[in-house]
C-alpha cells in the first residue's frame, strides 16, 4: 500500500459525481484543520497486514515540529486530525513512455475492501477520521502546511501474485 502524507492546516474532499460540469454540487464529505490528508492507494496483493503496517507508520511519523522547530512530533503528539482518500493512480507505474500504467492497482474491488478496512483500523485508533468516497470523482482541498509530504510505502509481500 501506498501513501502519500501531506502536512496541512486544513483540507476537505468535495465527492462530485460529473468532473466535465464544473457548475455542479457536490457533497463535502470529510474536512479537517491541522493534520494530515493522506492520499491512499492499494497494490495487487496487499493484504490486511500492508493496510495494519501503513496505519501504524502514518500514525507514528513524525512530521510536526517541536517547540524547537523540528519535525518530532507525530500525528497524536501534534493534537492533529486524519483525512483519507483514495487515489489509486498513486500505484501507477510510470517507468516508461508517456502515459501511466495502472497494472500494479488492486483490482477495484480489493482496493475497496482494504481502503475500508484502513479507514475501521483508523477510525478505531483516532476516533472519527473523514474520508472521501472510493471510485467517486472527487476535489481535494488543501492548505499544505511547510509544505510537508512524504510518500509511505508498504510493499506487498514477496511473491505476492500481481
Amino acid at each position: 500500500m501506498i501513501a502519500l502524507l501531506q502536512r496541512v492546516s486544513e483540507a476537505s474532499v468535495l465527492v462530485n459525481g460529473n468532473p466535465a460540469n464544473e457548475g455542479c454540487e457536490g457533497e463535502v464529505t470529510g474536512r479537517i484543520g491541522t493534520g494530515i490528508l493522506a492520499l491512499v492507494a492499494v497494490e495487487k496483493g496487499d493484504t490486511e497486514t500492508q493496510a495494519d503496517r501503513l496505519l501504524q507508520r502514518m500514525l507514528a511519523y513524525r512530521m510536526f515540529e517541536d517547540d524547537t522547530g523540528r519535525m518530532n512530533l507525530d500525528l497524536l503528539q501534534a493534537g492533529g486530525q486524519l483525512l483519507l482518500v483514495s487515489q489509486f493512480t498513486l500505484a501507477a507505474d510510470t517507468n516508461r513512455g508517456n502515459r501511466p500504467s495502472f497494472t500494479p492497482a488492486a483490482e477495484p474491488s480489493e482496493g475497496r475492501r482494504l481502503f475500508d478496512y484502513l479507514l475501521e483500523a483508523a477510525r478505531r485508533e483516532l476516533g472519527e477520521v473523514p474520508s472521501g468516497r472510493f471510485g467517486a470523482y472527487m476535489k481535494v482541498s488543501l492548505v499544505n502546511d511547510g509544505p510537508v509530504t512524504f510518500r509511505l510505502r508498504v510493499p506487498p509481500p514477496v511473491g505476492a501474485k500481481s
